[in-house]
């Protein structure tokens, strides 16, 4: 990204750069442990508050994303072979850290038989059996739709299943081509209807209307998925889609108001919003509907 363009980045959108003990501890366990995190792959703006909250999200199954989202930093390319003692590495990690809450991602792996759903399942379980109580929360792909990968990560039995809707559906041939709206919306009813609390995020910021994303909210809500994360789009580089808009903080808070009057248990909006923002604190939040 150009200094242009991000010294046209509005107030609100300035973070402080990352530091301090905490984050000093988890950036040398990671290297340590030859881990990946999303927060430095995507370039998460919040990374340096999480790290300081001892979180972070931890990105399995490699760097290289077999998919080429115009609106993601994720490096793509054709992956490597899966790292079998990575499940074991994550957990020991999560123990390490005392967790009580982990975040488990990956990139898109298509050239997998299975989409790496296996390899999501067992770090779930290496997770329950080196650290007991942890609770876990994974932000899948969609597998392409086919269910018994999907399956097999439900069987694990994480306490979230997220997967990201992303953007409204006009716009997924500019920026998420490989992807299909409905499909993902069928991941999410899946995971709910198998009982497992299902959670989505959208980017703003995008050239979508405030009433597109209204309807994202309520297709939503019709499988069920309950939990959603609502952040500013926020271009890599120049080679990514551009920054339509920034979206402002009081829109970001009718968005929330929207979402709650609508029916959702918990929604995290604002424009440094990301997938597993104070993700442990959305896991809490009960619904009588639920």
């Amino acid at each position: 990204m150009s200094t242009q363009e991000v010294q046209r980045r509005p107030a609100w959108l300035k973070v402080k750069l990352p530091g301090g003990e905490h984050y000093e501890r988890v950036h040398k366990l990671i290297q340590d442990e030859r881990l990946h995190t999303v927060c430095r792959s995507a370039r998460c703006p919040n990374l340096g508050e999480c790290w300081n909250r001892q979180t972070a999200t931890f990105m399995i199954m490699g760097d290289v994303c077999t998919r080429d989202c115009r609106f993601c930093a994720v490096k793509t390319g054709k992956p490597g072979m899966l790292d079998q003692d990575e499940p074991a590495r994550v957990a020991g990690a999560v123990k390490a850290l005392n967790l009580r809450y982990a975040v488990v991602t990956s990139v898109t792996r298509d050239d997998l038989p299975d989409g790496g759903a296996y390899h999501f399942a067992a770090t779930i379980q290496q997770i329950h059996e080196q650290q007991p109580g942890c609770r876990v929360e994974v932000l899948i792909p969609d597998f392409k739709g086919s269910w018994p990968a999907l399956k097999t990560v439900l069987d694990a039995r994480p306490d979230i299943l997220n997967h990201n809707i992303e953007t409204v559906p006009h716009l997924y041939p500019l920026v998420r081509p490989q992807a299909d709206y409905n499909r993902s919306l069928q991941v999410l009813q899946r995971a709910a209807d198998y009982g497992v609390f299902a959670k989505s995020g959208i980017m703003v910021g995008l050239g979508e209307t405030i009433a597109q994303v209204h309807t994202v909210m309520q297709d939503l809500l019709a499988v069920n998925c309950k939990r959603l994360t609502i952040g500013q789009y926020l271009a890599p580089d120049k080679e990514h889609a551009p920054v339509d808009r920034f979206v402002t903080p009081e829109e970001f808070a009718a968005l929330k108001q929207f979402g709650l009057d609508l029916g959702f248990a918990h929604i995290e909006s604002g424009p440094l919003v990301r997938s597993s923002y104070h993700a442990d604190e959305q896991f809490m939040v009960r619904d009588e509907k639920e």
